[in-house]
């Protein structure tokens, strides 16, 4: 809109969420920003998506963002509004993911005051945000929103928190839009893509880790194409399974937690590493063991958008800064009739064809292997698997076969009750896939309480909630440093009855504790619409896929 219009700073604020094609936020109001609500009230074109509980804002803008490669957006209002949502702020962080939190803020003249729920939120902030602004003059805004865009976006993607004052929202000023923020990619230096084609000839045994920041589909289409070509590994960074298709003929697997035992074998013997997009993080890296961070024996290729992330912890023998899709591109495209391809391709995909293919046991009742084989069967790969934390999603991160991105919602900062919101988010953007929730029973009630959400949403998904009583990941660790001393991991004597949980939003549920009773209760819900949810009932003996407890005592 041009200037010389008296507009409220709510209606400014919508207007450059329109311009940047925004249809869809995530809030839980507050009155801090009720012009804002105004403004959405006569902005159809934004779907303002009501969540029960600002950790469940968070989370799904942080998955929307993660699906549309643009910020996901977050209304929330000050004080335990903002630090209930610092957790998806937190996620979004550690996962590279665009996004935007406004922060309904008390009035400009009561700040320092310790007024109403006030809290310093750029301080608060500045630690888990890429940047933590306030907005005094509402004339501004389409200059502050504009650049959190730009921020968001740019180099290592990330979240951004904006104060929003309440007396500001109200202000009727005169304000020059802004037009959409595109994003910016930078392509690789062919120089840099003669060097690597220079290093693979070199090699004798490479391998690439893939996904992470700024990755697309088209990112991954290209670099499935150029590492199919040469015969090179490409191994997934932690949960991030969906870089290329898992069908892709030389796809070897995931890093992270409860690998392929080949693959890691497979990392730590490579000449020549290739990480893009990956930070190789802690988890990736298995501790910083797997590969590390001085690695003497291995070259390290390392391709991110951001200069920052390059050498900020591994010693890197060649960065690439680069956007995702433009060196992906440029690798598919490269022609060097030199390279001879390797072998080594094609063999480490049948190593993970055979890790990933679930083998029954004896003397479990529900063997959730193949479970996940029989969902594969059932819903293909179309479907996007969401998950939180817990050893519950090992089954998945080792037995489903991932394919077009995005159908992966997963959190590579390990925080719990992710699954159920990014679900919501999921089956609000995709509703002709399908969208599962997987969780464990500590992990769903952290946010159970977004059923309400997707009831009040009319969307389609499916819960599978994995019951072992417990919080099974702490107990694990329990096991093993302190073994025979369980201390304030049992859920069970307080657990509710989940599938009469899922029945009071309207949804239906059924309860499973035999592996033959799984696949009719799928075919069941998949008969279904709305929130459908499978109970199932495990031992907590079988603490992972391929860990007892038993087994960790007798280590000790």
């Amino acid at each position: 809109m041009s200037k010389g219009t008296l507009r409220t700073g709510g209606r400014i604020l919508v207007d450059q969420l329109l311009a940047n094609g925004v249809d869809r936020c995530f809030t839980v109001p507050g009155e801090s920003f009720l012009a804002v609500l105004d403004a959405l009230h006569d902005s159809p074109e934004i779907d303002a998506v009501v969540c029960r509980q600002e950790g469940g804002v968070t989370y799904m803008a942080d998955a929307d963002g993660k699906m549309t490669g643009r910020p996901g957006i977050a209304f929330v209002t000050r004080g335990p509004g903002a630090t209930n949502a610092s957790a998806g702020v937190h996620v979004a962080f550690q996962d590279s993911t665009p996004m935007i939190l406004f922060v309904g803020d008390l009035a400009r003249g009561d700040r320092d005051r310790e007024g109403f729920q006030e809290i310093d939120m750029e301080a608060f902030f500045k630690p888990v945000a890429k940047w933590s602004a306030r907005i005094d003059d509402a004339a501004r805004i389409p200059e502050y929103v504009a650049r959190a865009f730009r921020v968001a976006m740019s180099g290592r993607p990330g979240p951004v928190v904006l104060s929003i004052p309440e007396d500001m929202l109200r202000d009727e000023v005169e304000a020059l839009d802004r037009g959409r923020v595109p994003p910016l990619a930078q392509p690789a230096d062919p120089g840099a893509i003669e060097a690597l084609f220079a290093l693979l000839k070199d090699a004798a045994s490479p391998i690439a880790i893939v996904g992470g920041a700024d990755w697309s589909p088209c990112a991954g289409h290209h670099f499935a194409n150029f590492a199919t070509r040469i015969g090179l590994p490409v191994a997934a960074a932690f949960r991030r399974q969906d870089a290329i298709r898992n069908d892709c003929p030389v796809y070897a697997g995931q890093l992270g937690y409860g690998p392929n035992p080949d693959l890691q074998k497979r990392v730590r013997e490579a000449d020549l590493v290739i990480a893009v997009g990956a930070r190789l993080g802690e988890s990736t890296m298995d501790g910083y063991t797997l590969i590390t961070p001085d690695h003497p024996d291995q070259t390290l290729v390392h391709v991110h958008p951001d200069p920052n992330e390059l050498g900020r912890v591994y010693r890197t023998s060649l960065p690439i800064c680069a956007d995702m899709k433009e060196f992906a591109e440029m690798c598919d495209d490269w022609d060097d009739p030199d390279l001879v391809p390797f072998s080594a391709g094609r063999e480490a995909h049948q190593s993970w064809l055979d890790w990933s293919t679930p083998q029954p046991r004896d003397g479990v009742a529900l063997d959730l292997g193949p479970c996940v084989a029989t969902m594969r069967k059932k819903l293909g790969d179309t479907a996007i698997i969401c998950n939180g934390a817990g050893n519950f999603s090992g089954w998945w991160h080792r037995y489903w076969h991932y394919g077009d991105q995005p159908s992966q919602l997963a959190p590579t900062s390990g925080t719990m009750g992710y699954g159920l919101p990014a679900a919501v988010a999921a089956s609000l953007r995709f509703r002709d896939r399908p969208v599962v929730c997987v969780a464990g029973d500590g992990d769903f009630l952290m946010n159970g309480q977004e059923l309400a959400t997707a009831a009040a949403n009319g969307t389609d998904l499916l819960v599978i909630l994995v019951d072992n009583g417990t919080y099974g990941t702490i107990r694990m660790h329990q096991e093993r440093d302190y073994p025979d001393r369980e201390s304030a991991t049992g859920l069970s004597s307080g657990n509710p009855d989940f599938v009469k949980f899922a029945e009071s939003f309207g949804g239906w549920g059924t309860r499973v504790e035999k592996t033959e009773q799984f696949a009719p209760a799928l075919d069941a819900a998949m008969d279904r619409t709305g929130v459908r949810l499978i109970h199932c009932i495990t031992d907590i003996e079988q603490i992972t896929n391929a860990t007892t407890l038993a087994a960790l005592k007798a280590k000790r």
